[in-house]
Formats: structure tokens, C-alpha cells, sequence
């Protein structure tokens, strides 16, 4: 491993995240961890591969810039090698003259800059003295780095078989080693971000977008640049190597499963089920070629607008071209002068699979998601993770968050948006019902004040008519006059006496109550019409409270009164329902009639007012339970709709009673 590997290759951006799961997606190895919304890559799970820094639209993923430490080695005494990897035609498909693109790799201040593709040419003689020996145990190419990662870290007992040779760009690090003497440094450029991580005996690794940024920074072009030709060693055939099979053409090993056990998987998905199915032994007898990329032209090092069959194209092109400029007994004289160095590798596992959660665990976290039966399974994909069982395990394992989830963040907003409706229906409620009370509070004290002046003279009047009525006999015809006066005295007595009630200016006369028989009477003490039917529903665990029988009782009854006259000719039904709970009773009088106008509902409770016919109705009814309710520390509030397009037409008062007001 490189210095670099002990850094972390990719990393997030936090400021640029939009939490889409893209990179969870496109990860293989699931090594983004969702915490508090933000994606966050964990360098002790990550192979390299850079996935993530391809697919993100947003530039949230960035991977380890090496320029500063290239630039060191560059300004030092020694000399300096770039490793050129043969998918530069690739990504510099504006320089026409490859000769121009070594021009400018110089002007950088390299050296010496040589093709990895010879070191491809060297693998490939190692790789075809494997795959041409007779056996029954299959081989893994090594030559990706990514991949090599995969298996050392999740596949450990596998490591055994990766073909132990190095890759193209350790290969002609070597080369270069033996040619130009032990001292020089050596930077790998190419389209890998994994190469940072591969091996420490190359000095530094930049990506092709990382030369980029140096050609622009020292403002070196195609038009400035002097055209210049690679060092020696000089590449062969190696050259295709990063294009799809191209180790297998390097090798001049050809593809026929009637005569070659050989795997060709490209692409996160396609390697993956290739080591799976090469793990269960399923096809353990084959060798297999394997690609994290889809090939290396579409490495996470290049550009991310090219198109995989264009580079292809333009691979294939260069190396045509070279192979007709650069004369073979060239090439085979540095393939002889090399071939006896050593390009073995040996690989070490290092395990870092996470133990599963438990079955519990699991299935909490499916809970968590709202996934509470097989049914509830929906595998979408959209949180990132294959199935809603891996999402699960990631959740136990600390890795993702129940909000990626998205039928279930659906599902939870809709909650959300339905108990904020709700929240604001009881708001309006509770707004409208302090304005009635602020307004009822201002009248209670008019109320108050009238009933006080007018006591002390309808008592006035009330006494001296009696008297004047006992003096006077039978049959005089004042004495009649007289009993009208009396009559209407006591009458607006009555009226004075329903304003303090309503002004809570009276007592009340606690006393121990059974409420469902308190109500049962009130049903059965009131006059109704056959076609109009009384129901009490009961779902009170305790019926006894504290109250005053016979105010109780008054309101109960008025509220069934007015219930029994807002019922249409054909009839309906009055339904009083009891409710309670530790500290309160809860007593709802509804009615199927044809409900009240919108525009009545903030005068039900104003004394005086009535919609009754004249003369039907003094408009205290309605004061007066509001007077006896509030005198007994509670709430009353009325609900009704009048309208049949919106539903049932009726209304409901609900009071709201303290078990014990004494308590309160």
C-alpha cells in the first residue's frame, strides 16, 4: 500500500450534498454512510473506485488531490518518470498528435515519461503462461486495483486466488527502476483514482483531470508544447489494455468458451456477481478477467462527459498508429531485456466485513421503515439499497437512516401534513372559541350589571302590587290589572335570573353524581315526538363526578329541547355520548337535524338571541348552559353543518366538565 492509502481517497463535500442516495446506489460496497441526512464516505470500507465521484451531479464527491506532492518531487533533485497510462488518447481527444500531449507532459518537468502499456505487455506474457497451464482452479486478474481491494477486504479467503503479478503501471515502475537507476521518482498518471492506494513503490499517482488542472495552471497547450516522443521502454499491443477484454488481446488468448474458461465482468454489478458466483463455486474452475470500470477509458480519474464507445475508438486508433511508427524489433528488445525482472505480487487479506446484525435487530429496523409484513417489501431501490432488507441491515448496522425510505417519508409526511390539518382545524377551534369567550365575558358583565339595577325594582313592584292586589276584592276590576302586573314582574324576574346564571353570578351545589343516570333521566324527562329517537352510548370507566344535579340537569334538557325542534318533519335521532378520563367527563349532545347557519354559529351563546319564531323563544336557553358550564369551571363548544352537499346534516354541542371543579 501507498502512503496515500493511510488518507481517505473520496470524501464528501457536505455543502453540495442534496442527499439524492445516488452514490449509495453506485457504491459497491456500501461504503457511504447517511448521517443526519449528509452522505459520508467511510475510508476503512472504501475500494477506491470511485463510483461515487462519477454519478454525483451535484460535485458533492471529490477524491485526493495529489498535485501539491507532485510538484514537490518535481522541484527536487532527483529525477522524475511519468508512467503514462495508454488510455490518454481517451481523455485528450483534442490533441490530435500524441506527440504533442508528451510535449506537454515534459513542460511539466517531468524527465522521463514512458507508456504503462509496455509494463501491460509484460503482465499479459505472465498472465498467458497462467491461463495456458492445464487446471482446475481458477484465477482472479489483479491488474485492477479496485478489484483487488474488493477481494482482499470482502472476500479475504479468496485472496489465494488472485493471480499474483502486479499490474501494468507496478510493472513498468519496475522498468523504469532498472533502466534509469534506483533513484529516480516515479508518478503514475492515468484514469484510476484506486491507483493512489495500489502499491508504494510508485512515489505518487495523479488522474487524468488532475493533469488537466496542471496544464492550465502552468498554462501549457497543444500550440505551445514542443512534440516530443515516450522513453523507452516502448510499448507493444499492451497498449488496448484499458478497453473492454483488453487484457485477453494482449495476451493473444482468444475468446472461445468452447476452448477457454475464462469470465470477462466489467461494471460494479458484473464483477460482484462474478466473485459471488465464483465464491460458491459455481465457476471456480474459471479465470477471471475483471474490470470495476467499464473498462479503464471510463475510470472516475477522466472526464465525465465522454463516451465509452468513442474512447474506444480512439484507443484503438493510437495504438494502430504506434504500432506502425515504432518498429518492433524495438519493442521485443526491451520485452527480452526485461523479462527475467520479477512481477510478482503477493496479496494479504484484511477482512473488513461487518458482522450481520441480528434477526431482531433486523427486524426492528424494518419496523423503524415501516415494514411490517412481506407485503410491506416493496425492494424499490430508491433509498439506495437493493431490497428493503439490505436497508434494514444497513439501519442496524449505523450506516443508513429510516428517511431514505422514500414510500415511507411519503407515508410519514402525509401523517404529517394530515395531523398539521388537524392541528389547525383545532386552532381555528380554539381562536374562535376564545373570541366567543371575550365576547360572552363582556356581555357576562353587562349582563351582571342589568340584572343587579333591575332586582332591587321588579321586587319594589312585585311587593306593593301584591298588597295592592290583596286589598282589593274578587270582583273588582282592578284586581285583574293587578295579577298582570304580578304575571309580568315574576316574568322578567325569570329574565334577570337567567342573566346572572349566564353572568356566573350564582352557586353551584356540588354533589356526588352518577352522570349516566343523571343523563338517562334527562332522556326520559323530555317530550319528543315518536318519530325522533333518544340513544345514550356509554364509554366512561368511571360515571361518578362532582356536580350541581339541578343546573345539570336544566342544561341537559335544554340541549335535547332544541335538538327535538331542529329535526326536519321526517325525524332523526338525538345520541348523547359519555366520555372520560382521569380528571374530566366529556358529554356530547348530537342530533340529525337540518344544523345551524354558518353566519349563527358566533350568537348561539349571546343572550336575546334567538332564530325561534317570535314569541317562541327568549334567547337566554343557550346563555344559560353557557353560564351553568363556565360556573362549573368547564368548556362548552359547538360544531354543526347545515349543508347537505358536505355531508350529514346535525349538529354537536361537547362540555367539557373538571370530575371535581373543587379540584381545580
Amino acid at each position: 500500500m501507498s502512503k496515500s492509502y493511510k488518507n481517505q481517497l473520496v470524501f464528501t463535500v457536505k455543502d453540495r450534498c442534496r442527499v439524492c442516495y445516488t452514490c449509495v446506489r453506485e457504491c459497491p460496497v456500501k461504503a457511504i454512510r447517511i448521517v443526519n441526512g449528509q452522505a459520508e464516505v467511510m475510508s476503512e470500507r472504501c475500494i477506491g473506485c470511485g463510483n461515487c465521484v462519477r454519478v454525483c451531479s451535484q460535485g458533492a464527491k471529490i477524491f485526493l488531490h495529489s498535485q501539491a506532492e507532485v510538484k514537490e518531487l518535481l522541484e527536487g533533485s532527483d529525477p522524475v518518470a511519468a508512467l503514462i497510462a495508454p488510455s490518454f488518447p481517451a481523455e485528450f481527444e483534442e490533441i490530435s498528435d500524441y506527440h504533442l500531449f508528451i510535449g506537454m507532459v515534459r513542460a511539466l518537468g517531468f524527465e522521463y515519461v514512458c507508456e504503462v502499456g509496455f509494463g501491460a505487455d509484460m503482465v499479459a506474457r505472465r498472465y498467458a503462461e497462467i491461463m495456458n497451464k492445464p487446471t482446475d482452479k481458477g484465477i482472479i486478474t489483479s491488474d485492477c486495483p479496485s478489484v483487488t481491494f474488493y477481494i482482499r477486504h470482502y472476500y479475504p479467503h479468496l485472496v489465494d486466488r488472485l493471480a499474483p503479478i502486479v499490474s501494468p503501471m507496478v510493472a513498468l515502475n519496475r522498468c523504469v527502476k532498472a533502466e534509469y537507476g534506483e533513484n529516480i521518482k516515479t508518478v503514475f498518471i492515468g484514469p484510476c483514482i484506486a491507483k493512489k492506494a495500489e502499491s508504494s513503490e510508485v512515489d505518487e499517482a495523479l488522474t487524468f483531470t488532475e493533469l488537466r488542472e496542471m496544464f492550465y495552471e502552468y498554462d501549457i497547450t497543444p500550440q505551445n508544447a514542443s512534440p516530443s516522443e515516450f522513453d523507452p521502454p516502448y510499448a507493444g499491443k499492451g497498449a488496448i489494455f484499458p478497453v473492454s477484454r483488453g487484457l485477453l488481446q494482449t495476451t493473444n488468448i482468444r475468446e472461445d468458451v468452447t476452448e477457454r474458461n475464462i469470465i470477462i465482468a466489467e461494471g460494479s454489478p458484473s464483477f460482484k456477481e462474478a466473485v459471488r458466483e465464483f465464491d460458491d463455486g459455481l465457476v471456480s474452475t474459471h479465470h477471471l478477467e475483471l474490470l470495476c470500470c467499464k473498462g479503464c477509458i471510463m475510470g472516475a480519474g477522466m472526464g465525465k462527459n465522454g463516451k465509452r464507445y468513442v474512447r474506444r475508438t480512439l484507443v484503438a486508433n493510437y495504438v494502430k498508429q504506434k504500432l506502425n511508427q515504432t518498429s518492433q524489433q524495438k519493442r521485443e528488445y526491451y520485452v527480452k531485456k526485461f523479462d527475467q525482472l520479477d512481477f510478482s505480487a503477493h496479496f494479504t487479506p484484511e477482512d473488513r466485513r461487518k458482522p450481520l446484525p441480528t434477526k431482531e435487530q433486523i427486524e426492528e429496523a424494518l419496523v423503524k421503515i415501516g415494514k411490517l409484513s412481506p407485503q410491506d417489501y416493496l425492494n424499490c431501490g430508491a433509498c439506495g439499497y437493493d431490497t428493503c432488507e439490505e436497508h434494514a441491515i444497513a439501519i442496524a448496522q449505523g450506516f443508513a437512516e429510516p428517511e431514505m425510505c422514500l414510500p415511507y417519508t411519503i407515508e410519514k409526511l402525509h401523517k404529517s401534513i394530515n395531523d398539521l390539518n388537524i392541528t389547525n382545524e383545532k386552532l381555528a377551534h380554539a381562536k374562535a372559541a376564545l373570541k366567543q369567550s371575550e365576547k360572552l365575558a363582556h356581555m357576562g358583565q353587562l349582563s351582571a350589571g342589568i340584572a343587579h339595577e333591575l332586582n332591587n325594582p321588579l321586587g319594589v313592584i312585585t311587593m306593593y302590587a301584591n298588597i295592592m292586589m290583596e286589598e282589593r276584592p274578587e270582583n273588582d276590576p282592578l284586581r285583574k290589572d293587578l295579577e298582570l302586573i304580578v304575571e309580568q314582574a315574576n316574568r322578567c324576574k325569570k329574565i334577570v335570573s337567567g342573566l346572572l346564571n349566564f353572568a356566573r353570578k350564582n352557586q353551584v351545589n356540588l354533589t356526588e353524581t352518577h352522570l349516566e343516570q343523571l343523563v338517562q333521566r334527562s332522556l326520559d324527562s323530555v317530550v319528543k315526538p315518536d318519530n325522533v329517537k333518544t340513544r345514550m352510548i356509554s364509554e366512561m370507566k368511571d360515571p361518578i363526578c362532582f356536580l350541581d344535579q339541578e343546573q345539570m340537569m336544566q342544561v341537559l334538557t335544554n340541549l335535547e329541547k332544541n335538538a327535538i325542534e331542529a329535526m326536519p318533519p321526517e325525524g332523526g335521532e338525538i345520541t348523547v355520548t359519555l366520555k372520560d378520563n382521569l380528571h374530566e367527563v366529556i358529554i356530547k349532545v348530537a342530533d340529525t337535524g337540518i344544523g345551524i347557519e354558518k353566519e349563527n354559529m358566533d350568537k348561539l351563546f349571546t343572550p336575546f338571541y334567538t332564530t325561534k319564531e317570535l314569541g317562541k323563544g327568549t334567547g337566554l336557553g343557550l346563555p344559560l348552559i353557557y353560564g351553568i358550564v363556565k360556573m362549573h369551571k368547564g368548556q362548552i363548544s359547538v360544531m354543526s353543518n347545515n349543508n347537505k352537499e358536505e355531508g350529514p346534516t346535525g349538529t354537536i354541542f361537547t362540555i367539557t366538565l373538571p370530575r371535581n371543579p373543587n379540584s381545580v
